[in-house]
């Protein structure tokens, strides 16, 4: 069966209805297909999701050229050939590519070709088990589960309460990776990843950036090197970076924005983004008729099922696990190989690290910053490991100090961060931050999910002379402090 239009009054039977078809629930579907159930998947905007049209693809399409003619600068012989400007046009044409122009497509065929079935529509959960689609043209669908309902609807930009914020209409993470022209002033609020990518972007695409941080340093959930050396290179690519700064007002008149902050500073502009957090899109799935709340984030047990419903999944945003898109995706093929063994009425594996649960969720989370530098890291940072009670210990090493990377790019700037549990001797967390480091990261995540003893590791030998090598350097380092 293909994407459904007619009106259905009678119930359709499925094994499993997923609400969502972004890279989560697409992944659902893809497990539960090939385990043999038959699968119902509801859309109310694009086959892709976020990620495929608002998030990755087209904010890493537009940081792409930005980190490479950086990178492209700190290397002798090339420098003089990138000092020009990027070129706008072209890099908004590609990030248009890489999203197909806003057309699904492609990722309709590709649930046609697992067997899914696709409706268009808002679905809303009417009942235990129940899912009911209503079109755009009014077509009603009534979907059963057999098995398993999958809430895969993922997050929204969380916007602040702010006088005048509705009349000036300003970006959230949506607005500014599919604007059609670089802003001549921007104002970035936040100082996570959404703000420092998309500083980095524009900033080197055109427009002058005005950051304003909260709190005290950028990307606070990561070890704080990372957001210093990031705010360092923000500002030397010529962004204003106000940290302690809060927004008490904006406004719009003739077409300028005037930001005023709780300092009293008067910033004008022709946009702002609000990059200050997220919240889950279950206000409007039908939750009440369960028992849930509306717009609430979903509790879930490590198989990703929701407390108190046996048949109900939350996978991806909407349980606040880990707010990734390849977290989402692995929490996806957990789900999917769950819902599959009970469908057949197997066992469960509910020990840590089995097919069945989403260990990595709390243990390994892995995450790429994609600014200049790069900042990547997996597992606990050093003050998360001290708090959760491990007894560990901190090794830095200076990322310039490789041959690697002394290869990759004149006047290396980085850092690198092991954290090692000094009991059970295994990796805790692992922090790279500089060019290129976004490559490296799979290794550290391969460690820290292993959990490969630390004397195993000096087996591993790095090839010379890649910036991989850090990991010998790391582990000199442990060896001698």
């Amino acid at each position: 069966m293909t994407e459904s239009q007619s009106t259905h009054n009678a119930p359709i039977a499925y094994d499993v209805v997923v609400l969502g078809a972004g890279p989560v629930g697409e992944n659902v579907a893809d497990r539960t297909r090939a385990a043999g159930l038959t699968t119902a998947v509801v859309e109310s905007e694009l086959v892709g999701g976020e990620c495929s049209y608002w998030a990755c693809m087209p904010s890493k399409s537009l940081l792409r050229p930005v980190i490479a003619r950086a990178d492209a600068r700190r290397v002798p012989g090339l420098r003089r050939s990138v000092q020009g400007p990027l070129d706008t046009a072209d890099v908004l044409a590609h990030r248009d590519y890489e999203t197909s122009g806003w057309d699904d497509a492609g990722q309709v065929s590709w649930l046609e070709s697992i067997g899914a079935d696709l409706y268009r529509g808002h679905g809303r959960i009417t009942g235990e088990r129940t899912v009911t689609v209503t079109g755009s043209d009014g077509s009603r669908h009534v979907l059963t589960a057999r098995h398993a309902v999958a809430v895969c609807t993922g997050s929204r930009a969380q916007l602040p309460d702010l006088p005048g914020l509705d009349e000036i209409e300003p970006w959230t993470s949506r607005e500014a990776t599919s604007a059609k022209a670089a802003p001549g002033r921007l104002v970035v609020v936040g100082g996570g990843v959404v703000a420092t990518e998309m500083a980095t972007a524009w900033q080197a695409l055109g427009s002058r950036v005005t950051l304003l941080v909260r709190g005290g340093g950028l990307l606070s959930r990561m070890e704080p090197f990372a957001g210093e050396l990031v705010a360092e290179a923000l500002a030397e690519a010529g962004a204003d970076i106000r940290t302690g700064t809060s927004v008490t007002s904006v406004s719009r008149e003739n077409g300028t924005l005037m930001v005023v902050t709780g300092k009293g500073d008067r910033i004008e502009a022709d946009e702002i983004l609000f990059a200050t957090g997220r919240a889950p899109r279950t206000d409007d799935i039908g939750l009440e008729t369960i028992g849930l709340e509306p717009g609430s984030w979903l509790p879930v047990d490590d198989s990703l099922r929701v407390t108190g419903h046996d048949w109900l999944y939350a996978v991806g945003d909407v349980n606040r696990r880990a707010l990734l898109t390849h977290q989402g995706k692995y929490q996806a093929r957990v789900a999917g190989a769950a819902i599959a063994a009970r469908a057949a009425g197997e066992p469960v594996a509910t020990d840590p690290w089995g097919a069945h649960v989403a260990t990595a969720d709390g243990a390994a989370v892995p995450q790429v910053v994609f600014t200049d530098p790069e900042a990547a890291a997996v597992g606990l940072s050093l003050a998360e490991a001290e708090q959760a009670g491990h007894r560990v210990r901190a090794v830095d090493v200076d990322l310039a100090t490789v041959a690697g990377a002394g290869l990759y790019a004149d006047g290396y700037r980085g850092r690198a961060r092991m954290v090692v549990d000094v009991e059970e001797e295994i990796l805790r967390g692992v922090t790279f931050v500089g060019p290129g480091v976004g490559e490296l990261i799979h290794s550290a995540t391969i460690a820290v999910t292993a959990r490969v003893p630390v004397p195993r590791l000096w087996h591993a030998v790095p090839s010379y002379p890649t910036i991989s090598e850090v990991w010998l350097r790391l582990l000199e380092a442990y060896r001698d402090s």
